[in-house]
Parts: C-alpha cells; structure tokens; sequence
C-alpha cells in the first residue's frame, strides 16, 4: 500500500474529524446524521493515520510529496 496523502491533506481530514465528534459531543447533530458523521470521523482519522485514502486510487490522485530518485 503505497502511501498517496500528504501532511496538508492528513491534517485536514484531523480537524473535520474532530469537529464532527464535536458537534455529536454537543448534540448539535443526533440520530442518524450523527451516526454518519461519527462514521466519516473514524474514517478520516484511520485514513489520516495510514496516510492512504482508497478513494483516491481509481482517479490516480495523490497529494504525497514526490519521491526523489
């Protein structure tokens, strides 16, 4: 598995993922919304953590930094 995100892109996903459990913490958001969202949350930090989204390989998107050869 090769890595394809970046720091930017890391610490992004992070901060939405935290203000989703935020607002669920709040009970700004209940119910099913609130479910879904602290879905997405779990995914956005395991992603952020493994440094690697499956949804960016079928589009060939990568914000990791180039390698050097």
């Amino acid at each position: 598995m090769k890595k394809n995100m970046g720091g930017v892109d890391k610490l992004i996903r992070l901060v939405v993922a935290a203000i989703f459990v935020v607002l669920y913490l709040l009970e700004v958001v209940s119910g099913t919304l609130g479910i879904v969202l602290l879905a997405l949350a779990g995914i956005f930090t395991l992603t952020s953590l493994i440094s690697f989204c499956p949804l960016y390989l079928p589009f060939g998107i990568s914000t990791a930094p180039k390698e050097k050869k």
